[in-house]
């Protein structure tokens, strides 16, 4: 009995299995409901500020001159004790002063003194801010940024780097988006998330190809967070030499042509 074809077929079918398997970790969030459906967002809680944060501040009000003392913008320059940080070396806004939050949460305001931000949102700090400027100011209007937010996303993403982030709220796959996305080797099924808060690193584990996905406590990004995609092993394969593509070239057509001729 001659056994050319079908020992072709096994091989070709070895081939499409191989690549029907590769494919299945490819798509995101497989596990959804393909009818139209709605879901409430459960997991989003607003940043609080931490240590080492800068928060910007701007301050809008019936006289200007008293304004410039918050904004950057204008002449008035800070004391050596003030934790304000120069507007001219942040990636984001440039028409407010930026101050450090300090190992204890605090932060020096003109007019106010020392102030505990640590552990507020930018919304309650903004609240805060406007009732104690009440007696400089004539109806003041306060926008209150986190001027440093920032995430990190490397491994196998089309365009690695840090981005600097002007909302308050980004997820996951935003980041990655950012990024130019996955590459077709990215390992979709472990991004691996690294946090530090409150001085502890914590690492999730995350699945995109899950509709779980969504529920995670790192769905939503804080600042600082990092991303990370592993390769997979054919991407690490492939990172060899072209002799030993080669060879490998030359082998599957050795192993065909020896078939063909059985």
């Amino acid at each position: 009995m001659n056994l050319k074809f079908p020992r072709i077929i096994f091989f070709i079918a070895l081939l499409l299995n191989f690549s029907c398997t590769t494919y299945k970790h490819v798509p995101y969030f497989t596990d959804l409901d393909n009818t139209a459906s709605i879901e409430k967002i459960t997991n989003y809680k607003p940043l609080a500020i931490e240590s080492g944060d800068i928060i910007s501040i701007h301050v809008s009000s019936m006289n200007p001159q008293a304004d410039a003392i918050f904004n950057a913008n204008t002449e008035y320059t800070l004391d050596k004790t003030s934790t304000a940080v120069s507007s001219s070396d942040l990636p984001t806004d440039n028409t407010a002063i930026g101050y450090l939050v300090d190992p204890e949460g605090m932060v020096n305001l003109p007019y106010i003194g020392q102030m505990k931000v640590s552990g507020l949102t930018t919304k309650e700090i903004t609240e805060q801010i406007e009732k104690k400027l009440k007696d400089f100011f004539t109806n003041p209007i306060i926008n209150v940024r986190i001027q440093n937010f920032k995430v990190s996303v490397l491994g196998d993403v089309k365009n690695p780097g840090v981005f600097h982030v002007q909302n308050e709220k980004i997820s996951v796959t935003e980041a990655l988006s950012l990024a130019g996305d996955l590459n077709i080797t990215g390992i979709r099924t472990d991004v691996l998330v690294i946090r530090e808060d409150a001085g502890v690193r914590q690492y999730y584990h995350l699945d995109l190809t899950s509709k779980y996905v969504f529920n995670s406590p790192c769905y939503y990004l804080k600042n600082n967070d990092q991303i990370y995609v592993r390769p997979n092993r054919a991407k690490i394969s492939n990172s060899d030499n072209l002799f030993q593509k080669a060879s490998l070239a030359v082998a599957v057509l050795s192993l065909i042509a020896f078939l063909i001729r059985k």
